[in-house]
């Protein structure tokens, strides 16, 4: 036995039997430390256990092929750290979105990562250090073994050479790791029937058969997608045509065209959950302003209302809230296929109904989620990004300028917009990791041993003051009485594998925590305000996708010939099943969520009867179609194909974003007496002095909030 160890050792396939250990090894460690893969049989637990080792070692087995010993080392030790970079950045994305990380997102990274850092390094353990610690030894034995000119892979202590292993043997080896991945693969089917098929939930794929096979899948799927079969275009076009119509649903006369003329305002609150309303902490409410605004008559507040993102997350709400479209089922809409699409986006659409003028207000830097080339597709006017906006040692906070800043800054260019206008603010400081410094807020912190639940409260409480001075600003200076401001959070801010921290401070046991609160989690505020309108809390069921259909009937928009996928929520027909983008789903009545089944009133866990089986099927059916119907338009760039009478599509080479405060001046002189901007309705006098902040940095430095920084002289935005 041990004779036969050694002679493998003593040829080419020494190397790749370590590798394929070392790979198999950090893959267990993720998955017993990082992922929750939701075993639960004996069968489960072997295929766990086997399945990273056919595809490792028969990866290891492809630098074989070649001819010289150090060309197969090199690529050994190459595809060793592609495998080890793959299962790291796997395990630190699931810690953040629970879920793997795919092509697409793979493919987007660098469009993502800007501004990432924060964030990323709040994500890494200390455990993390054994998915990087052989690669360090073994680059140091490569160097070593280099210098003095021997092979790496020799592995011997006698004399005897190295022996090398021939082709025929080579293949048949390959051949006995693609059985083996076949074998797994079947034992899979046996516990999981159609896995490949029935996709819906990615933990399956790696569950069963490793995160390599998950990879190659997901490739495969994603280069099907792209190669959309041309002459298959018509058919997928009429069935999204004919799923729009059925899906659309007539506007509420008693709210149709209510705002129709007015400025818009959308309000992003980043990371903000619906829990944080009318939340106290320590006595101290976190967001006093938002608690007095639902109240006002003039708000119409939605308690039922769920983000629908997906990987993508804070750029799966704006595809959402400006598209009517989900985000993908892979990776970020806006960093892989945006900006080649056609698409029919809020801001084009008001131009051409309306005449607005549009613009983002973001103090991160323009290529994060590749902004700065998916909004010239979508129509926006002006992108001000982070270039626009004082950098300085305590303006920054995490993913970018802090939130009051952001408002305040952003008034000196506002103000010269021409009206009516579209205005979107993201904000950035209430973003994982939630740090912000007492000075900056002194809301107390929550007790927990959770560092970020405990300061989640802190950074929320900052975006409520935040917006409560961008608020006043608007009423002081006569812009509320003629806007409608939407206020909507994009996404979770506690992640479901820190809900049980949480679950205390909820009142809430972390032992009886179940999925159906992480479920019911996902709700995020929905707000309007118009003075327009009745207001009070409405209870109906929706999510993100539904806020296009409903901001356009308000403007007196007709979306009836759009391509829409969501459903007026102010409409008495609004049909009530939120679709997340997993599939999963919640209405008034059920709850689907990672696989169980609730009752949405009780939160009582459900074994379906017939009758109740045949409607979830019906509820799943209506989730499907219009997850898929979203598919197919994104994945097809089916718009290219239609377009709705009285549109014309957006041509994205009609639109930059350098020199725009001297383009925003001209564009305000040439329409001044047409579409006047507040500075011009203002008698030609600047409206800042009625902004009024606590912010030191704005108190100390005054220029800052009337000058624009040298920063935007000249500038370009690298595509």
């Amino acid at each position: 036995m041990k004779k036969n160890i050694i002679k493998i050792f003593n040829t080419d396939l020494a190397l790749p039997i370590i590798f394929t250990i070392l790979v198999w090894v950090k893959s267990l460690i993720a998955y017993l430390l990082d992922f929750s893969l939701g075993i639960t049989d004996p069968l489960q637990i072997i295929l766990l256990i086997i399945n990273p080792l056919p595809l490792a070692f028969l990866i290891f087995l492809l630098p074989l092929f070649f001819k010289k010993n150090w060309v197969q080392e090199t690529f050994m030790f190459l595809l060793l750290v592609a495998e080890s970079a793959l299962i790291l950045f796997n395990v630190i994305y699931y810690r953040e979105f629970t879920d793997f990380m795919t092509v697409n997102t793979i493919l987007g990274y660098s469009k993502v990562s800007e501004g990432l850092s924060a964030s990323s390094i709040n994500l890494v353990k200390p455990h993390d250090i054994f998915y990087v610690i052989d690669l360090l030894i073994i680059l140091g034995i490569l160097l070593r073994k280099l210098f003095k000119h021997q092979p790496f892979r020799s592995l011997n202590t006698s004399n005897s050479p190295q022996k090398s292993i021939n082709k025929k043997s080579l293949l048949a080896l390959i051949s006995c790791s693609m059985v083996g991945f076949f074998a797994v693969l079947s034992l899979s089917e046996i516990d999981r029937p159609q896995l490949l098929l029935r996709t819906f939930d990615r933990n399956y794929i790696v569950k069963y058969l490793g995160l390599d096979a998950f990879t190659f899948y997901d490739g495969f799927k994603t280069v099907q997608n792209k190669n959309v079969n041309v002459n298959k275009i018509p058919k997928n076009l009429n069935t999204v045509i004919s799923y729009n119509k059925k899906n659309y649903i007539a506007p509420n006369v008693k709210y149709y065209g209510k705002a129709k003329g007015k400025n818009v305002f959308i309000i992003h609150l980043e990371s903000f959950q619906q829990f944080l309303l009318n939340y106290e902490l320590n006595g101290q409410e976190v967001t006093p302003f938002l608690n007095s605004l639902i109240k006002d008559k003039n708000v119409i507040s939605f308690d039922n209302f769920f983000h629908e993102v997906g990987g993508g997350k804070t750029s799966d709400a704006e595809t959402m809230l400006e598209t009517g479209t989900f985000g993908l089922s892979q990776g970020s809409f806006f960093s892989s296929i945006a900006q080649n699409n056609t698409i029919q986006a809020a801001p084009a659409i008001l131009a051409q109904n309306g005449n607005y003028t549009s613009a983002v207000f973001h103090g991160d830097s323009a290529g994060f989620w590749n902004r700065n080339n998916v909004y010239k597709n979508l129509g926006y006017d002006y992108f001000f990004y982070s270039d626009y906006y004082y950098q300085t040692p305590t303006s920054k906070v995490g993913m970018g300028t802090k939130d009051k800043l952001l408002f305040g800054e952003s008034i000196k260019y506002l103000e010269h917009l021409p009206q009516p206008f579209y205005a979107k603010f993201i904000t950035v400081t209430n973003h994982t990791p939630f740090t912000l410094d007492e000075a900056v807020d002194n809301f107390p912190l929550a007790d927990t041993n959770d560092q970020v639940v405990n300061h989640y409260f802190r950074t929320a409480h900052y975006l409520d003051s935040s917006f409560e001075e961008f608020f006043n600003y608007l009423k002081n200076t006569g812009l509320l009485k003629k806007s409608i401001i939407v206020i909507y959070g994009d996404h979770f801010g506690i992640s479901n594998d820190r809900n049980k921290k949480l679950a205390p401070l909820l009142n809430k046991s972390p032992e009886e925590w179940t999925k159906y609160d992480n479920a019911m989690l996902q709700r995020v505020p929905f707000i309007i305000y118009d003075q327009g309108i009745k207001g009070g809390v409405n209870h109906t069921f929706g999510g993100e996708i539904d806020v296009l259909p409903t901001l356009l009937h308000l403007l007196g928009v007709d979306t009836k010939n759009f391509v829409q996928l969501g459903q007026d929520l102010l409409s008495p027909k609004h049909q009530q099943v939120v679709a997340f983008r997993n599939h999963n789903f919640v209405t008034p009545k059920y709850t689907f969520y990672d696989g169980k089944y609730y009752d949405t009133i009780t939160g009582e866990l459900l074994e379906p009867d017939e009758t109740q089986k045949k409607e979830l099927q019906s509820i799943q059916k209506q989730v499907n179609d219009k997850l898929n119907a979203s598919d197919l338009i994104n994945n097809s760039n089916l718009l290219r194909y239609y377009t709705p009478p009285e549109f014309k599509p957006v041509n994205p080479k009609n639109y930059h974003y350098t020199n725009q405060y001297s383009r925003l001046l001209d564009q305000e002189a040439k329409d001044r007496f047409t579409n006047k901007s507040l500075f011009i309705d203002n008698s030609m006098n600047s409206t800042i002095s009625e902004f009024q902040t606590t912010e030191p940095e704005l108190i100390n430095n005054p220029n800052e909030l009337t000058v624009p920084p040298k920063t935007i002289k000249n500038q370009k935005i690298k595509k």
